[in-house]
């Protein structure tokens, strides 16, 4: 009988909408303005306040003919040096693991 005229829970949440709120005012736990630059390194490319890729172009010194080489920094093959054949660096999982004794810098835009 009753339970099909009058479902549960109806008449409590139109007195509890009934109730007064109060509006308090918080200050915010972090500067979403200024964010901090190792914070905003840490996280994932995409939920970063600007969206940036991880990966980056690179010039990479041969230690022995001092030619330089552009090299992607997650590359999945070995990279050689066009001129003496030595291995300026191997494929990991992520970042490629440069040879010891090749120096290098990121390209810039």
């Amino acid at each position: 009988g009753l339970s099909r005229r009058f479902p549960r829970g109806r008449g409590r949440r139109i007195a509890r909408g009934a109730r007064k709120r109060q509006a308090t005012e918080r200050a915010m736990d972090i500067d979403l303005l200024n964010p901090d630059v190792k914070e905003e390194r840490a996280k994932h490319k995409l939920k970063r306040m600007i969206q940036s890729p991880n990966s980056f172009f690179m010039d990479v010194k041969c230690p022995g003919c001092l030619q330089i080489t552009t090299v992607y920094s997650h590359a999945q093959t070995v990279v050689l040096c066009g001129n003496c054949n030595v291995m300026l660096c191997q494929p990991t999982g992520g970042l490629a693991r440069l040879t010891e004794g090749c120096s290098f810098r990121r390209k810039v835009e």
